[in-house]
């Protein structure tokens, strides 16, 4: 905002010294009807000289011509005599028309008037309505990184930025609702991880003295020793239940997936996908097929849909031999069946039954980057909306189905 105020300054100070400069050189003009009309006489008495008269009709200062008698004259115009041809003429002039300099300068100042005032207006319009709605949002991504989240970001009825800044809020809202989820998951997975480190203690002190008997001969009697074996199987097992909880909440809590259900057309979510990847399959040079499908009401969140099949269609450019990608539709009563298909498929039919486990990632992926969570997110939104996602093997071709419920 400040380069854009000295700017401004710059071309104000410029406005003036366009005024100054123009009236100066209106101002230092001679060549007005205090001039002008001495060549008009001048033309006119070479006129009388040579024809013995002359016309005044196209004059612009000369508003009358007579012989000069010795009767009186009343007039407001002023006038000069010149003697021709032995004879003495009046010329009277008049300066004040519209050729006047004062009329003329008011004019142009007038035009430079107007077109100053109305690139002020612009100026200010662009301060106002667009930098300075900007200006207010410089800030913000510097406290989001700072973990700033609880002030509200003002929603306007800007036509430039008024969306821009909903969205921003949105985004705000949606980052500390986040932040909120994981603190609070992270004091719920501490909270499980004490309880369940205290309840591991009673039987691993239960085993430590079962085994200090046993290495010290406490129990001679063989019944008794085969007792205490199972007992110690017993604080074994419940260790293991234990450790089993943990690490199913270390595998299936680390996030936090929401839908939104409702409803959305299948075009909708097609035309999404189709709008991203077209392009982007162009310019890698792999044919992307869309099969034919009739247009229907959806059940589900359509933003977590298409992250569903953005995650099928990546694993599709980064698994498979590029050549070709298809979309494949079918449809019963009750649902909606979208397929993607691709060639070049090295995953073993024995891993197939993984490919959906969390941290995953099959013997094919040893060279590529990634994290073995997006089918497993996949599965897991799509459950979420009443659907469901499996794939097959079949002659080096896999395909990935996502079951999407009828609204």
């Amino acid at each position: 905002m400040k380069a854009f105020n000295r700017i401004f300054s710059a071309v104000t100070v410029a406005i003036i010294l366009l005024f100054a400069v123009v009236n100066m050189i209106l101002a230092a003009d001679k060549t007005d009807g205090s001039r002008q009309y001495r060549v008009e006489i001048s033309r006119l008495v070479h006129e009388i000289e040579t024809n013995g008269s002359a016309d005044i009709s196209e004059c612009v200062y000369v508003t009358n011509i007579e012989r000069y008698g010795e009767k009186f004259y009343s007039t407001d115009s002023d006038y000069v005599i010149y003697e021709i041809n032995g004879e003495l003429y009046r010329f009277d002039y008049n300066i004040n028309g519209y050729s006047n300099k004062t009329y003329f300068m008011g004019i142009v100042n007038a035009i430079l008037g107007v077109i100053a005032i109305l690139f002020i207006a612009v100026m200010l319009y662009i301060k106002y309505a667009i930098l300075a709605p900007f200006e207010r949002l410089s800030n913000l991504p510097y406290e989001f990184s700072k973990g700033n989240l609880t002030a509200p970001v003002t929603e306007t009825k800007n036509r430039f930025f008024g969306k821009f800044l909903w969205g921003i809020d949105v985004l705000r809202e949606n980052i500390e609702q986040q932040k909120q989820r994981e603190l609070e998951m992270q004091k719920e997975k501490k909270m499980l991880l004490l309880s369940l480190s205290h309840d591991i203690k009673t039987p691993l002190s239960a085993i430590k003295l079962y085994s200090a008997a046993l290495s010290k001969n406490l129990y001679p009697d063989t019944e008794k020793q085969h007792k205490i074996a199972e007992s110690i199987t017993e604080k074994v097992d419940e260790i293991e239940g234990y450790v089993s909880q943990i690490i199913t909440a270390s595998r299936e809590d680390f996030l936090s997936l929401e839908v939104n259900m409702g409803e959305f057309y299948l075009s909708e979510l097609i035309e999404k996908i189709t709008g991203y990847y077209r392009e982007k399959l162009v310019l890698i040079k792999t044919d992307f097929n869309v099969g034919k499908y009739k247009n229907c009401l959806l059940s589900g969140d359509l933003s977590r849909s298409i992250e569903v099949l953005q995650n099928i269609m990546e694993n599709a450019l980064k698994y498979g031999d590029g050549r070709r990608v298809e979309l494949i539709f079918s449809e019963d009563g009750e649902c909606v069946q979208i397929a993607v298909t691709n060639g070049g498929c090295t995953l073993g039919k024995d891993d197939l039954p993984h490919i959906f486990e969390s941290f995953w990632r099959g013997a094919n992926a040893e060279n590529i980057g990634g994290s073995g969570l997006g089918l497993y997110i996949c599965r897991q939104l799509m459950r979420k909306m009443n659907g469901e996602i499996f794939a097959e093997i079949d002659n080096g071709i896999i395909t990935v189905t996502a079951v999407f419920a009828r609204a």
